[in-house]
């Protein structure tokens, strides 16, 4: 825009100017080579403008023919130029949707246009070919060329990182981490691989200053970087508590002010106030920590917080901490679980089915098996909530990774990750698979002495068995009790005398002991389905469940 302005103002000067000249006439007179030229002012401006003209032309026109040679290969060098930074795109596009093959030849059709030395891009495609075909071993030494090249040194220590990362080397890792973050701090996943070093080696001092320092420079968010604070601060508390009791106080009831919903940082400053006997400001912490989340830790910590209590003692600082939290199934089992060890076993017993009725968990079945076994010992009854408990849903643990650890770390154990644990159910059934055997349950299992044998149509009936000896009437009765089994196929034996014909009795009824028999097993199966022997079941063998069902046959009681 301002180049046209410009252009147009000089043809306005020169305009301006012709008409100025055009307005006062005058001659002008040269003499040349023995004569005389005269003309007017205006011709001579204009011859003098056209010959000025002229020779800008000419002097063009040479240029222009002395510099062609250097313009024409110029020209083939940037267009040679542009179709390598195109085959380097379109390779780079291919390494990233994964194509191996058109990547590699992407690569040298850029190396054949465009030097290396002068793009290091084409390093880094040759590198992501070279991973995509497999070839870690060339990429590495390939990522380990970058480190001479101040330009690509931090893509190099990132490609070794990455790669130390996948082979499982956490030293390795951590070691291109730290010179990334000693020339860069600003990298996050450099910054973050250091902090995790720091952590895993328990330089908890250490770790929480380089934290400060990225909070510092905002390259995290606050709420992250609070977080972090308060699981490295749980960590030290825990290193500290007994060596040092009122630095793990300090820590860990900074820990929990940052992060109220931190579980171990609640129970660690919980702890470290009891053992400076803080009892009150302990016992707040963990009912404010319970109103946020029923954690059986937190339980463990507040009914266990004074040493030398009795067993009633704690059986009423439980049924404090649940009138905290009704209605929960986790403060059912605390109050379950102190009632049994003070011998309350109906309390006990009450609680525990009310967790069972709130949240049916693994839990709460075990605990009722324990409960069973110190109120009556009946083996059948807990062998009972024993299989319940089987096939209940698993209770929360503490899980990394999709591992299941018995306690609460800052770091992953497998992958070396801060802050990685949760406190959540371990997923080894799905949902289907736990309706498809509480549906099991529900459904009744016949026994094999209740089972009245009939066929569907009439047949004749066998010759009759010569009967065993007995040696008292009781045994001959259930003999006679005892109903006919017809052949499966037709047979052309004739019936005994004292048979009546096929066509007589169309089905057999079931003897009065045999109908008692399966009257009794269906009470027992609608009182509790779970009772009856479930053929599945692993802890039963067939072959004796029949025979014990072929004893019971013989027997009135």
């Amino acid at each position: 825009m301002i180049r046209i302005f410009l252009f147009l103002l000089v043809v306005f000067a020169l305009g301006l100017g012709f008409s100025w000249l055009a307005e006062r006439p005058g001659e002008m007179v040269v003499t040349f080579g023995g004569y005389q030229y005269e003309v007017t002012l205006m011709v001579a401006a204009i011859l003098v403008t056209a010959i000025v003209a002229a020779v800008m032309i000419v002097w063009w026109l040479l240029k222009s023919i002395w510099n062609s040679p250097r313009t024409v290969a110029r020209y083939f060098r940037v267009r040679r130029r542009d179709r390598g930074y195109q085959a380097l795109s379109t390779g780079m596009i291919a390494a990233g949707a994964g194509d191996a093959g058109l990547a590699r030849a992407k690569k040298r059709e850029a190396m054949k246009l465009i030097s290396a030395d002068q793009e290091p891009l084409i390093h880094l495609l040759d590198a992501q070919a070279s991973l995509l075909e497999g070839d870690h071993d060339g990429a590495r030494k390939k990522f380990e060329a970058m480190l001479d090249d101040p330009e690509m040194r931090m893509l190099g220590l990132r490609g070794l990182y990455l790669e130390a990362q996948r082979l499982g080397d956490r030293d390795a890792a951590r070691h291109y981490a730290g010179r990334a973050a000693d020339i860069a701090p600003q990298l996050g996943w450099a910054s973050n691989a250091t902090l995790e070093a720091k952590t895993a080696a328990g330089d908890w001092d250490g770790a929480l200053a380089l934290l400060e320092a990225r909070r510092s420079t905002r390259q995290i968010d606050k709420d992250e970087a609070n977080r972090k604070r308060a699981v490295l601060l749980t960590a030290k508390a825990q290193e500290l508590i007994d060596r040092d009791p009122l630095a793990a106080r300090n820590a860990a009831i900074e820990a929990n002010r940052l992060a109220p919903d931190l579980v171990p940082a609640a129970v660690t400053a919980a702890r470290a106030l009891f053992r400076q006997d803080d009892l009150r400001k302990g016992s707040k912490i963990l009912e404010a920590a319970w109103r946020k989340q029923a954690h059986p830790e937190i339980a463990n910590a507040y009914v266990h917080a004074r040493h030398g209590d009795s067993t009633h003692d704690r059986l009423i600082r439980a049924r404090k901490l649940k009138s905290q939290r009704q209605n929960n199934a986790e403060s059912a089992l605390v109050v379950a679980r102190a009632a049994l060890e003070a011998e309350e076993l109906k309390e006990a017993r009450a609680a525990a089915e009310e967790a069972l009725r709130i949240a049916p968990r693994e839990s709460a079945f075990l605990l009722l098996a324990d409960i069973e076994e110190t109120e009556t010992g009946d083996e059948g009854r807990i062998r009972q909530w024993l299989a319940r408990a089987v096939r209940a849903p698993r209770d929360p643990v503490w899980i990394a990774d999709g591992v299941v650890y018995d306690k609460w770390a800052p770091l992953s154990p497998v992958t070396g990750k801060l802050d990685a644990f949760a406190w959540r159910a371990p997923v080894e059934r799905s949902a289907a698979m736990i309706e498809q055997d509480e549906e099991e349950l529900r459904q009744p299992v016949l026994l094999p002495a209740a089972v009245a044998v009939a066929t569907p149509e009439p047949a004749p009936a066998p010759p009759a068995a010569e009967p065993e000896p007995v040696d008292d009437i009781e045994d001959a009765e259930t003999l006679d009790d005892e109903p006919t089994i017809a052949p499966a196929n037709g047979s052309d034996e004739k019936p005994a005398a004292n048979d009546a014909p096929a066509s007589a009795e169309p089905e057999k009824k079931p003897s009065a002991a045999v109908q008692s028999a399966a009257n009794d097993d269906a009470e027992a199966r609608e009182a509790d389905p779970v009772a009856v022997p479930r053929p599945d079941d692993p802890g039963v063998d067939p072959e004796e469940a029949e025979e014990d069902a072929r004893a019971r046959r013989f027997r009135l009681f």
